[in-house]
């Protein structure tokens, strides 16, 4: 039998019975177990038969896939196979020459050294998300021969007999069998939080997650007691579907990975073709074909930026150190980037904007509504007037089974957690903060009885003894605990329940429902005896007022709610609450704002085609999808898609698994989050923040601005050291005005570490006010290649000059020339440093489009200056020391030689000065226009 077949238990097929339409001592003998439980034997047996009970973990690549991944690279792959050409070159030459053995040695240096970088990079960043832990607990309670025993979750097995209690949380898919009060919350699976009642009673066929009588993996047990017997585990829960659908999504690139796959591609055949049409051009010279592939190679070298691959990895595994610092885990690096060019977020409700934890605000008694300051379990806050309604309060806290517990782990400092219903929580928590002290209430008053809540009377009925009597304590719906009112206690007195009095508390009611809230109303009446019959108990009673109560968003998601909307990023809450509890959370948090947005059910969406919702996602309307399954939101994400948006999705729930995984970035929450939507996701909200999401969209711009400012500073010296071999092989010149070599050494010595540290630049003061950019936009626009070309040819210009200025003092003709020829390596050496201190004063201007290096800082960025400042001393040193010399053929330089390639560096900082300069009068003479 395989280990996957457990899945059919819960649709009726499969090994099992449908276990939901039995009758519970059915349930036994159909998964073949009883009430005092499995054997140890037969527990061993099962556990061999169906495997452990937990979730496959997504199998990672090797690591020496990871790393040889490094050597797929178009840029490895040009690279590497130059190098082989090189060698092959070398051995084919008569005599050899050392040169082009160094040359391909250096190549291939180049190659493993990008590789290491990257691998190096990416496998730290991508190994921290394994630190996360399992939602799923690990150890629970069941019954085994007879006794009641606590074993490890993942040793469960179909037939256990599994004890459930208020707060445990369920370890696998269970047919419940002994029900008293039981509720569990299936906010994971549903992203519902309200709790729902479970019974023993069989059900009828239909969808496995109303069956009320199943509970399921993943999910919390709020309210009552039962038992259960396990019929399904691991992959073969509900839990674990969700799981499969997930990992049947296929990860989709993101832009930055289109783009540069696509740069590769430009950059490689141009590299390729040039290289080609040069050795062409040289072929009638008489050369021999080794020397001339030689110096194809040198140009494809040139016009290949081999620290690009290495500053790119490097650029982005700084953006996720400075995310975790804002408490977001990034588990893959180029979705660092791809959070810069979002344009959609569909964000879940429940633990995502909203805390998951009831809350009152609201007491309305005696005729008026009273505020309740604070939020969730912790309980800090004030009530308005507070003795005012410590009377509804008192009642209706000594109606609840819920207790408040210290949180666990550490700094829990006061905040509590639940143990029961989230709704008696919150009761529990507001009746503290007006002042009552519930365990001496509790002990002044002890229940004798209790009628529990059911879904046909709506309420619930505790008697206590009070004094010499006994008082019985109602809470319930306000329609249901109305209609058995008589009198009411307000504003000091007790009387008669008048029709004006019914209408008001009828209007209160409203009002507290239409802010999104859920209202309770509270009542009392004396009765004689401890154990009054339930309808003597629950009539004739008493009004003290109402308590409205909701799942407070979190404080901070508003104000990010604010940035990503300035960001120009739309909003869509994408859930599976209430039209009515989904639209007022997002009012409170800022996403919807206009009177009319438009409300869309999985229902409704069930009946569009695919145009027609394209054609409700391209309406500009504040939008909400609510009561929606994970293929509905998988559905709506790549229909985003197909229209060209970049989408982030966050949640915390196993439904939201699917959609985090198929989205372009999926944002999971890490301390309340499923196991199951970590996996899926590419980011982990550490603190599960919502705001953590603006910071990251800042982030990630500013990230893909600082990829943009290293590229030009990279290929605008490649144009610095192309042109030069072009204008020597047009003018005739028998070698080149820069070797291979020398070009190896710039990229690796002089480029990488500045670019690097332009990697680290941080966020420019507007990057959040700017519109997200296009999926369409190219990492080479049309500003990024005209600067490009602008600084480029700048260097180019000065390096070619320089270059036949001093070949042509020397007075030597060009056919006289050879590789010892003392002008020729002065010449080279000039050409080399050149183009090394024009790159210097090139990192200082590019830090910005337009704002002035003054404005942006001259010493802001300490770590650009001291990489400039290595790859200058780099330079003094291969023109100075002899064994380097000897490498690059270089000769050392005099102090007019360095004046002078020093002014000529300076170029392309005065020259882009100039035109930023011009830029900002542009735009202020149309600021100025427009305001006229």
């Amino acid at each position: 039998m395989r280990k996957d077949e457990g899945a059919g238990a819960t649709s009726g097929s499969g090994p099992f019975p449908p276990v939901r339409e039995l009758t519970a001592g059915d349930v036994f003998t159909s998964l073949d177990t009883s009430r005092r439980g499995l054997s140890a034997a037969q527990a061993r047996t099962r556990l061999g038969r169906y495997g452990p009970n937990e979730l496959p973990r997504a199998q990672g690549r090797a690591v020496w896939r990871q790393l040889g991944a490094q050597f797929t690279d178009l840029f490895a792959v040009v690279l590497i196979v130059a190098s082989g050409i090189t060698f092959l070159a070398y051995g084919l030459q008569e005599p050899r020459d050392v040169g082009t053995l160094q040359l391909a040695v250096a190549i291939l240096g180049v190659v493993v050294l990008n590789a290491a970088i990257g691998f190096a990079q990416e496998y730290s960043a991508e190994r921290t998300a394994q630190a996360l832990e399992a939602m799923v607990p690990h150890t629970c309670r069941v019954v085994r021969g007879g006794e009641r025993l606590e074993v490890p979750a993942r040793e469960l097995v179909p037939g256990d007999v599994v004890v459930l209690e208020a707060g445990d949380a369920v370890s696998a898919d269970c047919r419940v069998v002994e029900a008293h009060e039981l509720e569990v919350n299936n906010a994971p699976l549903t992203g519902e939080s309200n709790a729902v009642a479970r019974s023993a009673e069989p059900v009828t066929a239909g969808p496995p997650l109303e069956a009320r009588n199943c509970v399921f993996m993943g999910t919390d047990v709020v309210a009552g007691s039962g038992r259960a017997v396990v019929f399904a585990t691991g992959a073969a829960t509900e839990f674990g579907r969700i799981y499969r659908l997930a990992a049947a999504a296929p990860r989709q690139k993101t832009p930055l990975q289109v783009q540069v796959a696509s740069m590769a591609r430009r950059v490689a055949g141009a590299a390729l073709a040039i290289g080609a049409l040069l050795f062409a051009v040289r072929l009638p010279t008489g050369e021999s074909m080794v020397t001339l592939f030689v110096f194809a190679l040198g140009v494809m070298v040139a016009l290949v930026p081999e620290g690009l691959p290495a500053t790119l990895s490097v650029s982005l595994a700084i953006g996720v150190r400075r995310m975790a610092r804002r408490q977001a885990l990034i588990k893959q690096l180029l979705a660092v980037e791809a959070l810069g060019s979002t344009t959609v977020v569909c964000t879940d409700k429940t633990g995502t904007l909203t805390q998951a934890e009831m809350t009152v605000t609201q007491v309305w008694a005696e005729g008026v509504p009273h505020a309740v300051s604070g939020v969730g379990y912790t309980p800090s806050g004030e009530v308005a007037d507070a003795a005012s309604v410590r009377e509804v309060l008192r009642v209706a806290a000594l109606c609840c089974n819920a207790r408040l517990v210290p949180a666990e782990g550490p700094g829990g400092g006061e905040h509590r957690r639940v143990l029961g219903d989230t709704t008696e929580g919150a009761l529990l928590v507001v009746a503290a903060k007006a002042g009552l002290d519930l365990g001496a209430e509790e002990a002044a008053a002890p229940r004798t009885t209790e009628y529990p809540f059911d879904s046909t009377r709506k309420l619930m009925t505790t008697v206590h003894k009070r004094g010499t009597g006994y008082q019985a304590c109602v809470k319930g719906a306000p329609g249901e605990l109305l209609a058995r009112c008589t009198r009411v206690a307000w504003e000091g007195r007790c009387g008669p329940l008048t029709a004006q009095d019914r209408a008001a508390v009828v209007q209160a009611s409203d009002g507290l429902a239409s802010q999104g809230l859920r209202v309770l109303a509270v009542a009392r009446r004396d009765v004689d005896e401890p154990r009054p019959a339930q309808e003597e108990a629950e009539s004739g009673l008493t009004l003290l007022g109402l308590v409205g109560m909701l799942d407070p968003p979190r404080p901070e998601v508003t104000d990010a709610v604010a940035a990503c909307r300035q960001a120009g990023l739309r909003i869509v809450m994408v859930t599976g609450d209430h039209p009515l509890t989904g639209e007022a959370v997002a009012r409170r948090v800022g996403i919807v704002r206009r009177p009319d947005p438009v409300v869309v059910t999985g229902a409704r969406l069930d009946t569009m085609d695919d145009e027609a919702l394209d054609t409700l996602l391209a309406e500009p309307s504040e939008l909400l999808l609510c009561r929606v399954s994970p293929e509905h939101k998988m559905r709506v994400v790549t229909a985003f898609q197909r229209r060209g948006e970049v989408v982030a999705v966050t949640g915390d729930g196993a439904n939201d698994a699917p959609a985090l995984k198929h989205a372009d970035i999926g944002v999971a929450m890490g301390a309340s989050g499923t196991d199951v939507a970590r996996e899926a996701a590419s980011m982990v909200l550490l603190d599960d923040s919502f705001a953590s999401i603006a910071a990251a969209v800042r982030l990630g711009r500013a990230v893909y601005q600082n990829i943009r400012k290293f590229l030009v500073y990279l290929f605008s010296h490649n144009l610095g050291e192309l042109v030069p071999i072009l204008a020597a092989t047009f003018a005739g010149f028998p070698l080149v005005p820069i070797s291979a070599v020398q070009i190896l050494a710039i990229d690796l010595g002089s480029d990488v570490l500045p670019a690097l540290a332009l990697g680290a630049e941080p966020p420019e003061s507007d990057v959040m006010e700017r519109p997200p950019r296009s999926r369409r936009e190219r990492l080479f626009s049309a500003p990024v290649v005209g600067r490009i070309v602008f600084l480029g040819g700048i260097q180019a210009g000065c390096v070619t000059a320089v270059f036949f200025w001093h070949i042509d003092a020397s007075g030597i003709p060009f056919e006289d020339f050879t590789k010892e020829t003392p002008a020729y390596r002065e010449a080279i050496t000039m050409v080399q440093a050149g183009i090394v201190l024009s790159q210097f004063f090139n990192a200082l201007t590019v830090r910005s489009e337009r704002q002035s290096i003054r404005t942006v800082g001259l010493l802001s960025n300490p770590a650009l200056l001291a990489a400039g400042g290595f790859g200058v001393a780099l330079m003094v040193a291969i023109s100075c020391l002899p064994p380097l010399q000897a490498v690059f053929n270089t000769a050392p330089l005099d102090a007019a030689d360095w004046a002078v390639l020093a002014g000529l560096g300076t170029l392309p900082l005065l020259a882009d000065e100039a035109r930023k300069a011009w830029l900002r009068r542009r735009d202020e003479r149309r600021m100025t226009g427009a305001q006229r």
